[in-house]
């Protein structure tokens, strides 16, 4: 687990910058001349420093040379859970709801006593099982895009070569979001989960109560 962690967050940031880069080149979702996807983005680039690969045919070198690793990684992911058993303990189900608003009252400090729980709590299952899927759907809308001939069902499904391009980049900034809100609590709420998937050792001030 430790492993595609870090594996997918090193792929992972060269995957948005080259997708950066890749967007550069044409910053809008929509046929040239016609109607085009709500973006607020539209017209403005973004720092040189943020953008991998230089122009757009190094950023899609970049971006199809790194999706490769960035699948295999979610496959060897979702493969251990599936034969570890592991996949329970991150799983939300709706059994998880009640401890999910729990645990929010505690963040946001209407409750004092940390709520019960596992090895992860339901807001932490909540947020794993949405960006394994959201995982997933950028799989899917990259795949849409990058063969959208030989897979036109997948793009027609996803509504078009163009609207498979947008919720393609808004899965972006998504994982971006997802990215800096899961390191904040981190530091904030659990610092030993981050000395955990650095040595494998897990000392913290909650004790299991499954």
């Amino acid at each position: 687990m430790r492993l595609t962690h870090w594996l997918t967050f090193v792929v992972l940031a060269g995957m948005i910058m080259s997708g950066l880069q890749i967007y550069t080149a044409y910053a809008r979702f929509g046929e040239r001349d016609g109607p085009s996807y709500v973006n607020a983005f539209e017209g403005h680039g973004f720092p040189h420093w943020s953008r991998l690969g230089g122009w757009l045919a190094g950023g899609l070198n970049w971006h199809f040379a790194l999706m490769w690793p960035l699948i295999a990684g979610g496959v060897l992911y979702l493969s251990y859970l599936a034969a570890s058993g592991e996949w329970r303990s991150l799983l939300f189900r709706p059994r998880d709801i009640r401890g999910a608003i729990e645990m929010q009252k505690y963040y946001l400090r209407l409750r004092k006593e940390h709520p019960p729980q596992g090895k992860h709590n339901p807001l932490q299952k909540l947020a794993y099982t949405f960006i394994i899927l959201l995982g997933v759907l950028s799989v899917l809308t990259g795949f849409a895009i990058y063969k959208p001939t030989q897979f036109s069902w997948l793009t027609a499904l996803f509504g078009g070569f163009q609207a498979a391009r947008y919720w393609h980049f808004w899965a972006v900034w998504i994982f971006t979001g997802f990215l800096i809100v899961h390191v904040i609590l981190v530091f904030v709420v659990d610092p030993a989960s981050l000395r955990a998937m650095i040595s494998g050792w897990y000392r913290g001030r909650f004790p299991s109560h499954d």
